[in-house]
């Protein structure tokens, strides 16, 4: 599986935005609602990788407009980033879920998902050619810098590699969604911190 053969060889990030809507690289375009492409500027300074769209994204057609997006948009904010000047993406574009009752809840995309999905990924970050990439996450990292990444043991640091969208600058932080999940008691704590890594990401540009 792979989504190669959809992938147009030319043209800006609109062409492949209209180009990834017949995409069928891997089987979870069926159950989803749309593909979900990324969105903002197409010569941003920062680019930012997440997961995969959730049940409101997969609605909305857009990348992190659902709770996860709102703690992303009000970290950005506070640690002086315009979003209109980014570009936010995902690893992979389709919505993976479960039906729960009436309810859909997210899975985590599996590896052939996210690989099927690469070549996306690669051509957009090749058409915006951003100054940073921000990995958002687990999926995000392993997507971009191999199984063996460990967001935890690389985060909030700015550092160069090569990875299959050519040699790069990164940052690792968590996925906002993380922060949602966190107890109580350690979620202002978690919060501060990857404002702390976004305020880290701003710097380096």
């Amino acid at each position: 599986m792979s989504a190669t053969e959809f992938v147009p060889e030319g043209g800006g990030i609109a062409e492949l935005r209209e180009a990834a809507q017949s995409c069928h690289g891997c089987e979870l375009w069926e159950p989803a609602t749309q593909t979900v492409f990324g969105a903002g500027s197409p010569k941003a300074s920062m680019l930012l990788v997440g997961e995969q769209p959730g049940d409101v994204e997969d609605q909305r057609g857009l990348p992190f407009v659902g709770p996860a997006g709102k703690v992303l948009q009000r970290a950005l904010d506070e640690a002086g980033a315009d979003r209109s000047t980014l570009y936010v993406t995902n690893a992979v574009k389709h919505f993976r879920f479960e039906w729960r009752g009436k309810r859909r809840i997210h899975q985590t995309p599996d590896t052939s998902n996210v690989t099927a999905c690469r070549p996306w990924l690669e051509a957009e970050i090749a058409r915006v050619d951003p100054q940073l990439v921000v990995v958002l996450g687990a999926t995000a990292g392993k997507s971009l810098l191999g199984s063996g990444f460990r967001v935890t043991k690389e985060r909030g640091v700015v550092f160069e590699r090569d990875s299959p969208a050519g040699r790069r600058r990164f940052i690792a932080t968590i996925h906002p969604s993380a922060i949602l999940r966190m107890d109580a008691e350690l979620r202002d704590q978690g919060y501060a911190d990857f404002v702390a890594d976004l305020r880290t990401a701003v710097a380096a540009l």
